[in-house]
């Protein structure tokens, strides 16, 4: 079964929670004690309908407060597809927040109060969505049951929402307009009687249409080894594997493969899905792969096509999301931690910052936490990388401050 990964995105009392709830709850996902839970809440505050908030907003605060402040993940399941929600905040101090929820989407739904139409925070958060390269988007414009249902409402806010979409640079990415009522359920998983003008779909039909060619990233072939596998039992005495998740492109056996950074060529004669054999591998496999020859390969290497081989270099430039309250200056040193491979590395200089409203950069020499900048690094050793526009996983990497171990910003290679 398919699996899609879903993020989450708008201003605050946007309806995201809610909206999650709603899907849940009309996917008959949630337990009978989560249902009683919410019935219960939902009559002690006097409310005459569910808050389905409450089925996401994990924390006290967020209960108390009616604001989604950490990133939850919820599972649910349709007879076709399994998915995974992050429910990221929308405010703009949890920007480090909203990029760790969408850093693995493949979808995001962007939220807008019909009330409200597109604002700055809309901006933030359709740019850090280009920014990550989601390919589908869905603009769930809420609420609609405060304006009456007005077709003329959901097409002024299409209108200035595609005005922001001429903006983007990423022009692969799927836009789409749902107008929907989270609170009443219209438009989310079954279409009401609010909408008649609306032929389009609805949230779930929309998500259950998506084929995984639309939303997942193809590239060249990378497969980073995680572990090298040894048993030395009598039964497989002389085996030798490599293990790991493929990513960007399918691998065969038979492919004439490189491994990194030695430059040592191989064959694949292997390919193992744990106790079977495949002839081809597809990128998101987890797999084992056997070489022809007995060669040096360690943690931290990667085995690419011979054919298809990545830049190797010890200077890169990025685009960095802070997400440390202590501030990134030129000669810090960090660990950038790049698939399985760790490299020290140093701040060569911050060169600006980049406004998230399209509005252009800005010379800086430092990052603040939640801003987004463009910074040069310089490594202890050569990276093995493409860029991020390119293939995301193997362009992606997180700084880790070599001395409290935190994970402090998120970089993307250009």
């Amino acid at each position: 079964m398919d699996v899609l990964k879903i993020a989450t995105a708008g201003s605050v009392d946007d309806g995201k929670s809610t909206l999650i709830g709603r899907l849940l709850y009309d996917t008959k996902s949630l337990t009978t004690d989560k249902i009683e839970a919410i019935e219960k809440s939902s009559k002690q505050k006097g409310y005459d309908y569910l808050d389905f908030s409450l089925a996401t907003d994990g924390l006290v605060a967020e209960r108390e407060q009616g604001i989604t402040i950490d990133v939850a993940h919820i599972y649910f399941s349709t007879a076709k597809k399994s998915y995974i929600i992050a429910d990221t905040p929308g405010h703009i101090e949890y920007t480090r927040n909203m990029v760790t929820g969408a850093s693995t989407s493949q979808v995001s739904i962007i939220l807008i109060d019909a009330r409200k139409g597109v604002i700055e925070q809309t901006y933030r958060h359709f740019f850090i969505n280009n920014l990550l390269r989601v390919k589908e988007v869905i603009v769930a414009i809420n609420k609609m049951d405060l304006v009456d249902y007005s077709e003329e409402v959901f097409n002024k806010i299409k209108a200035d929402f595609q005005a922001l979409n001429a903006k983007s640079t990423f022009k692969e990415q799927n836009v789409s307009y749902i107008p929907l009522s989270a609170l009443t359920g219209d438009n989310v998983v079954d279409k009401l009687d609010g909408m008649p003008w609306y032929k389009g779909q609805t949230i779930l039909e929309h998500l259950e249409g998506l084929h995984s060619s639309d939303v997942f990233e193809s590239g060249k072939a990378r497969f980073p080894v995680q572990t090298v596998i040894r048993p030395k039992t009598e039964e497989y005495h002389d085996f030798r594997g490599y293990a790991g998740k493929l990513y960007g492109n399918s691998i065969k056996v038979g492919d004439a493969v490189t491994v990194l950074p030695s430059l040592t060529e191989s064959k694949v004669t292997n390919i193992h899905f744990f106790d079977k054999q495949f002839d081809e591998a597809v990128a998101g496999s987890s797999i084992t792969i056997e070489l022809e020859n007995d060669i040096n390969v360690t943690r931290g290497d990667m085995i690419v096509k011979s054919s298809e081989l990545p830049k190797i270099e010890k200077d890169i430039e990025t685009t960095i999301c802070w997400m440390d309250s202590k501030k990134l200056v030129p000669g810090t040193k960090y660990y950038v931690q790049h698939n399985t491979n760790r490299v020290l590395a140093k701040i060569d200089s911050v060169k600006n910052t980049i406004a998230t409203d399209y509005s252009g950069t800005t010379p800086a020499s430092q990052l603040a936490i939640n801003e987004i900048g463009e910074v040069n690094i310089k490594l202890s050793k050569p990276l093995y990388f493409d860029s991020y526009n390119e293939n995301k996983s193997n362009g992606a990497f997180i700084l880790i401050d070599a001395v409290t171990n935190t994970t402090a910003g998120v970089g993307f290679i250009k």
